[in-house]
């Protein structure tokens, strides 16, 4: 008869274990995953943000091409800023002291 209760006693204490490993693994799995949660959400908010601020260049780009005159303008524009071009016999000149 103590046999038994011996036995019982050892399956009740495995399965004690059994249910603290499942409680651990589990706790352990909410916790990762709401980290990963928030730095999901931390990633979306940035890209929101970058998101409108193109929307909003876009926007500027829209209007400024309305009419044909802003589509030369625009092109100009970025032949002098980003491709360095300037009209024929026109002087550039460049501002080298940084300050005011």
């Amino acid at each position: 008869m103590q046999e038994k209760k011996k036995g019982k006693y050892k399956g009740s204490l495995l399965l004690k274990f059994a249910l603290f490993c499942l409680a651990l693994f589990v706790a352990f799995t909410l916790v990762s995953r709401q980290i990963e949660i928030s730095q999901k959400r931390r990633t979306l908010e940035d890209l929101q943000q970058r998101l409108d601020k193109q929307t909003i260049r876009n926007e500027e780009l829209a209007d400024s091409l309305k009419d044909s005159s802003g589509l030369e303008e625009y092109a100009e524009k970025k032949a002098r800023r980003d491709l360095d071009y300037a009209k024929p016999n026109e002087r550039i000149f460049v501002d080298v002291g940084g300050g005011d």
